[in-house]
């Protein structure tokens, strides 16, 4: 089977009840996912990251944990226009501290916004703005505190 392949860095990152999330865009909406995206060729993961980090939220962060590495399929149907074959992401989850920056949504990039969502309301389309928190949200958070965070379907 033909299909694309990409390994990202992505961060975790919280603060009390609140997660920060980026608002990423698909063919079929807009979903709120954990901030990062693709390796750069001959980037390192970790450095992506935090590059990452800040071009989507304007924060610069320190990396503080390595928690998992996984793949994840997205089908052609739901990628982005122009792409017609399956992605599958290799996916580096970290967590990290905010050392510095004020938050801030991505020029010019593949996501639209940024903001810090209360892990309790995840849920919660008004608090979100309308728009689905990815599973990914959730699962990372149940790796980082080793039980479910949220318990209402998305």
């Amino acid at each position: 089977m033909e299909f694309q392949w990409r390994p990202g860095s992505y961060a975790l990152i919280t603060k009390q009840d609140e997660v920060l999330l980026s608002l990423w865009g698909s063919s079929i909406g807009s979903f709120w996912t954990l901030p990062g995206g693709g390796i750069e060729f001959d980037e390192q993961p970790d450095v992506a990251c935090v590059r990452e980090v800040w071009e989507e939220t304007g924060y610069n962060v320190v990396l503080t944990r390595f928690l998992s590495a996984a793949t994840h399929l997205i089908p052609a149907e739901k990628r982005v226009p122009g792409q017609y074959l399956p992605l599958q992401i290799l996916r580096l989850l970290y967590t990290a501290e905010i050392v510095s920056g004020t938050l801030r949504p991505e020029v010019g990039g593949s996501s639209t916004d940024a903001a810090w969502i209360p892990i309790s309301q995840l849920h919660n389309r008004s608090i979100t703005k309308g728009h689905r928190v990815s599973e990914w949200v959730g699962e990372a958070l149940e790796m980082a505190t080793g039980t479910p965070q949220i318990t209402q379907e998305w």
